[in-house]
């Protein structure tokens, strides 16, 4: 037997083999729960706190590659949980920080799922793509009251879906329209018409969401999915079809917001929501100077002052992720959460042109994990579950990197 198959063994058991291809698909089916989150904790959290136990029970490891996003996950929740001792009331505190810990855990489980297989990354983003549309779908229905009680998926007369608010709504489809869109320019071309459609029926939620940040986010998203392609792809004729199908699918796109445009409803929301700064940014406890106060209060708090207190001492809360994670998690907790996000972008840069059959997932997680964090400078994303799913595809993707330098290092030696 050669050093590579004493290491890396080609041939399962049976029974395990069986056993991994039920959890890939319960893996599966907890993507497509993650866009169903009317209330905390949601059905997503119970059936992956039990899927988690399981294929930690079959195996599953956290490699060394894997571990310092756990390490900084656990340090940011650590943070949280000092937060607690400076609350005289702690209400619904501890619920929020146990979902927090409980997320953190999350992006570790994709990570190591994705290190143990890149087969499950089409898995991963077919679901999430089938939940984006549904929950989507499920939107549009509501914006418009096409049934009996449908205005439940609606908030302010904004497309919500089956979230709670559509601030969540509009950027968890943003990351499936990427990968939409990354099929229709590089996958086969007899497949573009339904992918066109699907992007169509999310293009719309979003635009419905009326969410400044998910328009930014698609917009950001798409621009930089079609300059990283350009990039990596030397060949004239695919630089070609990718300009000409960018070009159509930028013309549809068009034509669907002027006609949605011509229904008065949409037109005079859109024309409200597209304002940069709104009234309750710029006015006196607005937005930003919650900010700018809460920026200098921070700096007198070094454990912060607790989950969900800023609310209760200022008209709203603080919309701002770095804000957040100073109020929330303390000093301890921001400075781990920044160095997560900026760690997670060099190693997602690093491996972003390499030709590897996981480079388009890794590429549209880390656009998304870019425009996520971006967005945070005007909202709270420290809940939001799909940002720990692309926080786990960009570990795990840059994991799968190691393990394969390690592989061609073996078959060097051997």
């Amino acid at each position: 037997m050669t050093a590579i198959e004493a290491t890396y063994p080609r041939v399962a058991q049976p029974q395990r083999m069986t056993l991994r291809l039920i959890g890939s698909a319960f893996v599966a089916f907890g993507v497509f729960l993650s866009g169903f989150v009317i209330d905390e904790p949601a059905p997503y959290e119970l059936w992956m706190a039990g899927l988690i136990g399981l294929w930690f029970m079959l195996g599953l490891r956290i490699s060394r590659s894997v571990a310092p996003l756990l390490a900084l996950l656990l340090t940011f929740n650590i943070g949280g949980m000092l937060s607690l001792t400076q609350m005289k009331d702690l209400a619904t505190a501890p619920m929020y920080i146990a979902v927090s810990t409980f997320l953190a855990l999350t992006a570790v489980f994709y990570a190591a799922i994705i290190e143990d297989s890149h087969k499950r990354l089409p898995l991963i983003f077919n679901a999430w793509t089938f939940a984006a549309v549904a929950t989507s779908a499920l939107g549009i229905l509501g914006y418009f009251h096409a049934f009996p009680g449908a205005e439940i998926f609606t908030l302010y007369d904004r497309a919500k879906g089956a979230f709670q608010d559509p601030n969540v709504f509009g950027p968890f489809l943003v990351p499936p329209s990427l990968y939409l869109v990354h099929g229709v320019l590089a996958g086969d071309l007899k497949k573009s018409p339904l992918k066109a459609a699907a992007l169509l029926v999310l293009a719309l939620g979003i635009f419905l969401s009326f969410s400044r940040a998910a328009w930014g986010l698609f917009a950001l998203g798409v621009v930089l999915l079609i300059f990283i392609m350009l990039l990596k792809e030397r060949s004239g004729a695919f630089r070609l079809r990718v300009l000409v199908l960018s070009l159509a699918a930028i013309i549809m796109l068009i034509a669907s917001l002027l006609v949605a445009l011509q229904i008065p409803k949409v037109a005079e929301l859109f024309s409200a929501r597209a304002q940069l700064v709104q009234q309750y940014d710029g006015e006196h406890l607005g937005r930003f100077e919650r900010h700018r106060i809460g920026f200098t209060m921070m700096m007198e708090r070094p454990l912060g002052i607790g989950p969900l207190v800023f609310g209760t001492m200022f008209p709203e809360d603080e919309h701002n992720i770095w804000l957040k994670s100073l109020t929330s998690y303390g000093w301890l907790g921001f400075v781990s959460y920044v160095g997560m996000l900026l760690w997670t972008l060099a190693l997602g840069f690093r491996n972003l042109l390499l030709d590897r059959p996981w480079q388009p997932f890794l590429m549209i997680a880390w656009i998304s994990v870019l425009g996520h964090a971006t967005i945070g400078n005007v909202i709270d994303i420290d809940h939001w579950r799909h940002v720990y799913l692309l926080l786990g595809t960009v570990w795990g993707c840059a994991a799968l990197e190691v393990r394969h330098k390690r592989e061609r290092r073996l078959r060097g030696a051997a």
